[in-house]
């Protein structure tokens, strides 16, 4: 039901108020109503968490909320003469920050326990690759061949891979490494594409 004693603190917003409230201001659930129409998560009376904006205008925002203003991931819909114009990708403080950087993607994985790709703060387009297991370097690799899309070959200590890359990037790496127990030897395959540019460590673990 319409709470009318319960208030949204936007005033394009302030006419009708369906959904929770607390204190008497919009809070969890609801829709509101007024020149412009919202429909999703409040608190503390402003649009906070997922939910969409329509402006007055058919104009509409479709995505995260902090405090009454657009911030984290979110798609806005603009009407133009001759259609509508998307924009998609992350916000803060209602301005567009750029796309949403994609994820690294592990093409072909065998005999892998686990691994993780890290973005450093360097200037560099660079992918440096590190061997683990049991917590430590591995020292068991042998027969190991690279191969990369772009780059030149690099090492950095006990760390190799490509630098001067232009993403996005395949990097495939191939060897044979020994068990745990050191007791035999076994293929390890690990193929991937980076696509955000960057200064990236990846650790393979075996």
């Amino acid at each position: 039901q319409a709470q009318n004693k319960c208030k949204v603190l936007v005033p394009e917003l302030d006419s009708i108020y369906i959904g929770k409230c607390k204190k008497g201001l919009a809070n969890g659930k609801g829709e509101a109503f007024g020149i412009d129409s919202y429909k999703g998560k409040f608190s503390a009376g402003l649009p906070h968490g997922r939910g969409v904006y329509t402006w007055a205008n058919g104009d509409q925002y479709d995505g995260q909320w902090k405090e009454g203003k657009r911030s984290g991931e979110g798609t806005l819909s603009l009407k133009i003469a001759d259609g509508d114009s998307i924009v998609d990708g992350l916000w803060k403080d209602n301005k567009y920050m750029g796309h949403k950087p994609v994820a690294p993607r592990v093409i072909q994985k065998t005999s892998i326990e686990r691994y993780s790709f890290r973005k450093q703060d360097g200037t560099k387009n660079r992918v440096l690759i590190d061997f683990l297991q049991n917590g430590a370097r591995n020292t068991g690799i042998f027969n190991l061949i690279m191969s990369s899309s772009k780059g030149v070959e690099t090492t950095l200590g006990y760390s190799i891979g490509y630098e001067f890359i232009e993403f996005p990037v395949t990097i495939r790496v191939n060897y044979e490494t020994l068990n745990k127990f050191k007791a035999e030897k076994y293929q390890a395959i690990f193929e991937f594409e980076i696509t955000e540019p960057g200064d990236w460590v990846v650790e393979i673990h075996n």
